[in-house]
């Protein structure tokens, strides 16, 4: 049963490149992506989000992932706190194996799901040649 055990992965605060403008802590979301038959699925884990606080943006093969968390605690005294309160963000190379222009996310109970569907691939063909 050794084989079983859970591994549990601490929240990772993202260590920013600049100078931070906010004292909230930004964290780097855990994503599990798989392959189906006509498309990659990117799920990310943001609990705390709601649909409004999320923006995915994609721009020149880059899709980027922001998210913001009210802390609906700020006003109480915590008895026990394990859970940090924070903003997520990440970023993703998409390929141009992807149609971009199909790519839809949905937001449910904290998980975020990006479905990439696959490009079309070209078929070969013969172009045709006219004289004169």
């Amino acid at each position: 049963m050794a084989d079983n055990i859970l591994n549990v992965k601490a929240k990772q605060e993202l260590e920013p490149k600049a100078e931070p403008t906010s004292d909230r802590p930004v964290f780097t979301p855990p994503v599990d992506i798989y392959e189906e038959k006509d498309a990659l699925v990117l799920l990310a884990d943001l609990p705390g989000v709601g649909e409004s606080d999320l923006d995915i943006h994609l721009e020149e093969n880059t899709i980027t992932i922001r998210a913001k968390v009210s802390d609906t605690l700020k006003d109480k005294e915590p008895l026990v706190t394990e859970y940090r309160v924070g903003d997520y963000y990440r970023k993703f190379t998409v390929s141009n194996m992807v149609d971009q222009d199909k790519i839809s996310a949905h937001l449910k109970d904290g998980v975020l799901r990006i479905v990439l569907p696959k490009a079309e691939v070209k078929k070969p063909r013969k172009v045709p040649v006219t004289a004169g």
